[in-house]
C-alpha cells in the first residue's frame, strides 16, 4: 500500500487523545454511603465489569473514526499488477485518431469520447505517474511525461488521415520499452476496433512483456454514404471535347431518406451532377460528362451531401490534357491496324508511323517508340534505341516471326543482357498477371476475377541477365515471359514474345493491349491524371532531369512548403508526397526550371468501411492472460484504476469514518446506561 500524501500520517499522533480521555476521565469513582454494602458486593463488581466493556467499544469507535479521517487525507492506494516491476513499467495510452473516429455516438464524436475517458484515467492516476501518449500521426513524445503534460498533449489530438493497425502500435511500444529500458508496458488501446484495421489475433512476439487493456469506443448506429473511387473513362483529358468521369459510390447501414446528390466541380465551377441510386448491394456507378477549354491543370472535386459522416464526402482528381504526347511507330512491312486504331481514338496523342528503314534521325520529341513486326535489329537501329533508353524514353518491341531469331540478338545485346533463345510454336495462354506492375495498377481500378488472359499461337523464348532488370507482366505457365519490362538504362524497354497481329494470337484484341500502350506512352513523360491515396506510399513520377540534391522537388500547399522523399527513376523522379502530408487536398510539386505538377491527395477509403468488431468475438480470439477488456463507462473508476495499477481508498475511509461517528453517537445517546461506580469504603 502507498499514500499520495504520507505527511498526513503524522496526524496519527492524535489517536492518543481519546485514549488519555478514557484513562483519566473514566477512572474517577463516586463514593456512595450505604450501611450494608457487603450484601451488594457481587452486584457492584458485575456492574463495573459491564461498564468497562461498554466504554472500550466507545474508545474503539473513536479511534477508528480518527484513523479513518487521517487515512482519507493521506489517500492510500494499492499497487497491483506486476509486483516489483510496477515502478519500471511504461504506462501507454493509445488514442485512435483516424477518420473513422469522427463518427458520432449521440451528439459527440467517438474521438472526443475517447479523449474524455483517457482524461479521466490520467486524472485518477497516482501523482507521480508518467505516461506515453500514442496516436496514428506519431508519438506525442518519445519519452514518458507527467500527468499534466500528458493532459495537455491529449487536448491537442485531432483527427488524422493516418491510420495504424494494432501490430504497428505494439511494435512502437516495444521500441519505446527498449529506449526507456523498461521491464514492461501497460497499454490502454482506445479505438472503434474497425474490422479493416484491427487484427483478429495478437502477434505473440509483439505482446511480450505487454499488458493490453482494450477500451472499445463504438457507435450504436453506423450510417455512411461515400465516394469509393473515380477515374476518367479515357487515359488522357481532352480539351474542347466531352470527357467522362466514372464514379463509384457506396452506402453503409440505413440509406438516407432523401437520395444523395453527386456533384462535380472543376476549378471551383460546378460542371455536372447526378442523383445516386443504390443497388441491392448498396453500390452506385455513375457517369458524369464535362468539358474543359484549357490545357492547364484541372482540379476536379467530387462531393456528395451526406450528413452522417463528412470526411469521405469528397474525392479529388487533378488532370491536364497532353497535346505534346507523341508516339513513333516503326513498321517492318504494313502498319499495324490495332496500334493505329488505339492511338487515333483520342486527340491526346500524336502518332507518326513510318518504315523502319526510313526512321527519323532525331527521336527526342517522342514519348514512346514502338517497333512493329521487326525481324532484325541492325547497328544503326540499335544505337538509336540505346540513345532513347539513355534519355529516359519508353521503347516497345513487337517482333515479327522469323526462322532466324538470332538476327534480333545483335541489337538486343546493345540494349541490355537480353537474348532470344528460340521459338516455341505451341499454342499457350498466359497464366500469370503481375498486378503490382506500373502498367496494371495505375490504369485498372479492379481486374475482373474471370478476365481471360491473352493466348499466343507461337512465342519467342526470351531470357535476360540480372543487369536487364526483367519484370514479367504477363507470363506463361512455365515461367517464360509473354510481355515483360526491362530497365537496363533510365528508360523502360517493353518486349512482347509474339507479334501484335491476330495470326500470332489474340493479344491485340485483348483486355490489356490498349491500356498497356497508353500507359507506356504516359509514363515516359510523367502522369497527367493524379488521385493519390494517403497512407499507401504511392509514387508520383515526374520526368525532371534537372532535379538534383541542390535542386530538389518541393511540395507546396496551404501552409505547406516541404521536400518530400524522392528517388531517381529513369529520366525522372519518384516523389512520395504522403510521407510529408496526410491532409487531403490539392498540392503542387515543382523545382527550379521545371514544369509544375498538381497532385490530388485523398483519404484512405478503408476508413469509410465503418464495420467494427464484436468485442465478444475479439475476446475469443485474443485469448491471452495479459489481455483485458474494459468498458468505456468504467474508465477512471476504482475498478479501472485497479487494472491500471492504483486503487484509491480515500472514499472507503470517508465512509468508514461516518460509520464510526454514527456508532459513537449511538453509544453516547442510549447504548450506554450510565451507572454509578462506587469504591468500597
Amino acid at each position: 500500500m502507498s499514500f499520495l500524501y504520507p505527511l498526513f500520517l503524522l496526524a496519527g499522533l492524535s489517536l492518543a487523545i481519546p485514549v488519555l480521555i478514557h484513562l483519566f476521565n473514566l477512572r474517577r469513582y463516586k463514593t456512595v454511603l450505604f450501611p450494608h454494602t457487603r450484601f451488594l458486593k457481587n452486584i457492584q463488581l458485575n456492574s463495573r465489569k459491564q461498564s468497562q466493556v461498554r466504554y472500550k467499544w466507545l474508545l474503539a469507535a473513536r479511534l477508528l473514526f480518527l484513523a479513518s479521517v487521517i487515512l482519507a487525507f493521506a489517500q492510500p492506494y494499492f499497487n497491483q499488477g506486476n509486483k516489483g516491476d510496477a515502478g519500471n513499467r511504461l504506462k501507454v495510452i493509445y488514442i485512435d485518431n483516424s477518420y473513422s473516429m469522427l463518427v458520432k455516438n449521440g451528439a459527440r464524436s467517438l474521438l472526443e469520447i475517447a479523449k474524455d475517458a483517457a482524461r479521466r484515467q490520467i486524472k485518477n492516476s497516482a501523482t507521480a505517474s508518467r505516461f506515453l501518449l500514442l496516436t496514428n500521426d506519431k508519438p506525442a513524445s518519445y519519452k514518458s511525461v507527467p500527468a499534466d503534460k500528458a493532459l495537455t498533449e491529449l487536448n491537442n489530438i485531432d483527427a488524422s488521415a493516418s491510420d495504424k493497425n494494432v501490430e504497428q502500435v505494439l511494435s512502437t511500444v516495444q521500441s519505446m520499452m527498449q529506449g526507456e529500458v523498461a521491464s514492461g508496458a501497460d497499454v490502454y488501446y482506445y479505438s472503434d476496433y474497425q474490422i479493416s484495421t484491427f487484427e483478429t489475433k495478437p502477434d505473440a512476439s509483439l505482446m511480450k512483456n505487454i499488458a493490453f487493456y482494450g477500451v472499445p469506443v463504438q457507435s450504436t448506429e453506423l450510417q455512411n454514404v461515400y465516394i469509393d473511387t473515380a477515374y476518367l473513362n479515357s487515359p488522357v483529358l481532352q480539351t474542347g471535347q466531352p470527357n467522362q468521369l466514372i464514379v463509384r459510390s457506396r452506402a453503409l447501414g440505413k440509406l438516407p431518406k432523401d437520395a444523395p446528390v453527386l456533384q462535380l466541380s472543376v476549378n471551383g465551377q460546378v460542371k455536372s451532377a447526378a442523383t445516386l441510386n443504390f443497388s441491392a448491394k448498396n453500390e452506385s456507378t455513375d457517369t458524369l460528362n464535362f468539358q474543359v477549354n484549357t490545357a492547364n491543370w484541372q482540379q476536379m472535386t467530387l462531393s456528395i451531401n451526406d450528413a452522417a459522416v463528412k470526411f469521405d464526402d469528397s474525392f479529388r482528381i487533378t488532370a491536364r490534357s497532353t497535346p505534346a504526347l507523341s508516339v513513333l511507330v516503326l513498321n517492318e512491312g504494313q502498319p499495324n491496324p490495332f496500334i493505329q486504331a488505339a492511338f487515333r481514338a483520342y486527340n491526346g496523342f500524336r502518332l507518326n508511323q513510318t518504315d523502319v528503314n526510313a526512321m527519323p534521325a532525331d527521336w527526342k520529341d517522342y514519348n514512346l517508340v514502338i517497333l512493329n513486326g521487326v525481324t532484325h535489329i541492325d547497328d544503326a537501329l540499335a544505337k538509336m534505341l540505346n540513345t532513347a533508353m539513355v534519355q529516359g524514353q519508353s521503347v516497345c518491341i513487337f517482333p515479327g516471326k522469323t526462322g532466324n531469331p538470332s538476327s534480333l540478338n545483335d541489337g538486343l545485346k546493345q540494349l541490355g543482357d537480353i537474348q532470344v533463345k528460340g521459338i516455341d510454336t505451341a499454342v499457350q495462354a498466359a497464366s500469370t498477371l503481375q498486378q503490382g506492375s506500373s502498367l496494371v495498377k495505375d490504369i485498372f481500378e479492379r481486374i475482373p476475377a474471370n478476365v481471360q488472359l491473352p493466348v499466343a499461337n507461337w512465342h519467342y523464348v526470351i531470357t535476360a541477365g540480372l543487369g536487364a532488370n526483367q519484370q514479367s507482366i504477363l507470363s506463361f505457365r512455365n515461367g517464360d515471359p509473354f510481355f515483360a519490362k526491362y530497365t537496363p538504362a533510365k528508360g523502360q524497354l517493353y518486349i512482347c514474345a509474339t507479334a501484335a497481329d491476330l495470326a500470332s494470337g489474340n493479344f491485340p484484341g485483348s483486355y490489356f493491349f490498349v491500356p498497356f500502350i497508353y500507359q507506356m506512352a504516359i509514363q515516359s513523360r510523367g502522369g497527367d491524371v493524379y488521385a493519390v491515396t494517403a497512407g499507401r506510399q504511392q509514387a508520383v513520377y515526374l520526368p525532371m532531369r534537372n532535379a538534383d540534391e541542390r535542386n530538389m522537388i518541393h511540395l507546396y500547399g496551404p501552409g505547406v512548403d516541404a521536400i518530400p522523399p524522392q528517388r531517381p527513376d529513369g529520366a525522372g523522379l519518384d516523389v512520395f508526397i504522403d510521407r510529408s502530408v496526410q491532409q487531403p487536398g490539392f498540392y503542387r510539386l515543382a523545382a527550379n526550371g521545371a514544369d509544375t505538377t498538381e497532385v490530388a491527395l485523398n483519404a484512405d477509403r478503408k476508413e469509410s468501411q465503418l464495420e467494427a468488431w464484436d468485442i465478444a468475438a475479439l475476446k475469443d480470439n485474443w485469448k491471452n492472460p495479459n489481455v483485458h477488456w474494459i468498458s468505456l463507462s468504467a474508465t477512471g473508476s476504482a475498478g479501472a484504476a485497479g487494472a491500471w495499477g492504483n486503487f484509491p481508498l480515500w472514499k472507503v475511509c470517508v465512509i468508514l469514518a461516518l460509520i464510526m461517528l454514527a456508532v459513537e453517537t449511538y453509544l453516547l445517546a442510549g447504548g450506554i446506561k450510565r451507572q454509578s461506580l462506587a469504591t468500597p469504603q
